[in-house]
């Protein structure tokens, strides 16, 4: 078991000239990874009353992840390390390819609080949005040097984007890459004034900075997300790339339910929606797991939070009827890849899933 790998070169930290990211791009998701990122489970008011199964979840995702891919598990300490070691051990996930960080985190979702790999001609390049916790939270600080830890360790030089001389706000969790110059988000994620993440940004910065920094040009806007959504209309969450010009987006079949009208908004809004080539796109329906309810609470359950790493997808379950459709509809998308249904009805009250732990970076 590696502790750590060899030494990488690191590079300077900032903002490059734009000019000089005009080779790079955020990859899609399903392109070669080097490796998936994690945190190891340590915060128990995420899960509350409901922390026990989460570290047996973690190690079942790990075991997945691990035959396919390198993983790289951020843990806090020294003491973390070997709890994580003997769960993964009993639960047969240790693996000479996971490598631990000890670095000190305030919550798991690397999605957001982590840095965005880029791939391009010149040298590997992490961008480091700033993270505020969903502009919701106060124990956010640690998180927030989780992905300047993350781009040093992959020797990856940081660049920390800016919109109108101020550093920009943005979870991964928000959006969303065809890897070809297209990108997803939510106008109620980014343009609301609920849990505003960046006050001096309006719709045309946000997509001048995916352009210039992601390498995304063509922005399609959706419109809220779904209920019981603690970050405020994450894109993850609704709609999601399968391939360069197909999206699977999530659907709500019960008039009745709170999500039936803003899903069948955004399931219209891509009906109509280009991509960067100006073609139509393909739309999957896929239908809504049956609510998940946990302490009077609507939680933010949803297939779309699946995560698609090299020769697998993770797919997160709820033990609802329309589980085997989410899984099926997945497999006939990706023939190559197997397809891993995770439970995920306690981790689910911690208001993430699969998606929104993981952060990939490209091989």
């Amino acid at each position: 078991m590696r502790k750590a790998r060899r030494k990488r070169p690191t590079h300077p930290t900032g903002v490059l000239p734009v000019e000089a990211l005009r080779s790079y791009r955020m990859p899609a998701e399903w392109e070669p990874h080097a490796a998936t990122w994690l945190a190891w489970p340590h915060y128990e008011g995420d899960w509350p009353g409901k922390f026990e199964p989460i570290p047996w979840v973690y190690a079942e995702i790990i075991r997945s992840l691990a035959r396919h891919e390198r993983v790289e598990l951020v843990v806090n300490n020294a003491a973390a390390a070997r709890k994580s070691r003997r769960i993964l051990e009993r639960a047969d996930a240790l693996s000479p390819n996971i490598s631990f960080h000890h670095w000190p985190s305030n919550r798991v979702w690397l999605r957001d609080s982590g840095c965005i790999f880029l791939r391009g001609d010149g040298d590997p390049i992490a961008l480091k949005f700033r993270f505020n916790a969903w502009a919701k939270y106060s124990n956010w600080r640690h998180d927030e040097t989780i992905g300047s830890l993350m781009a040093k360790a992959s020797g990856a030089r940081e660049v920390r984007p800016e919109a109108i001389e101020t550093r920009i706000v943005l979870e991964g969790g928000s959006i969303d890459v065809n890897g070809s110059g297209t990108i997803l988000t939510t106008e109620e994620c980014l343009l609301s004034k609920a849990q505003e993440r960046n006050p001096h940004m309006v719709r045309a910065h946000y997509e001048k900075a995916f352009a210039d920094y992601l390498g995304a040009p063509h922005t399609i806007w959706l419109g809220c997300g779904i209920q019981g959504d603690d970050t405020h209309g994450h894109v993850d969450d609704l709609t999601r790339f399968v391939s360069r010009s197909t999206v699977v987006t999530m659907v709500e079949p019960n008039s009745n339910d709170a999500n039936h009208a803003p899903l069948r908004a955004n399931l219209r809004r891509l009906q109509s929606a280009r991509d960067q080539d100006g073609k139509q796109l393909t739309v999957v329906e896929l239908p809504m797991p049956q609510p998940v309810v946990f302490d009077g609470r609507r939680l933010p359950a949803s297939y779309a939070n699946f995560y698609i790493a090299n020769g697998v997808v993770l797919v997160p379950v709820f033990n609802r009827p329309n589980d085997r459709i989410a899984l099926h509809t997945l497999a006939e998308l990706f023939p190559a890849r197997e397809i891993v249904p995770i439970y995920s009805g306690d981790f689910i009250w911690g208001l993430g899933a699969m998606h929104c732990m993981t952060q990939q970076q490209p091989a």
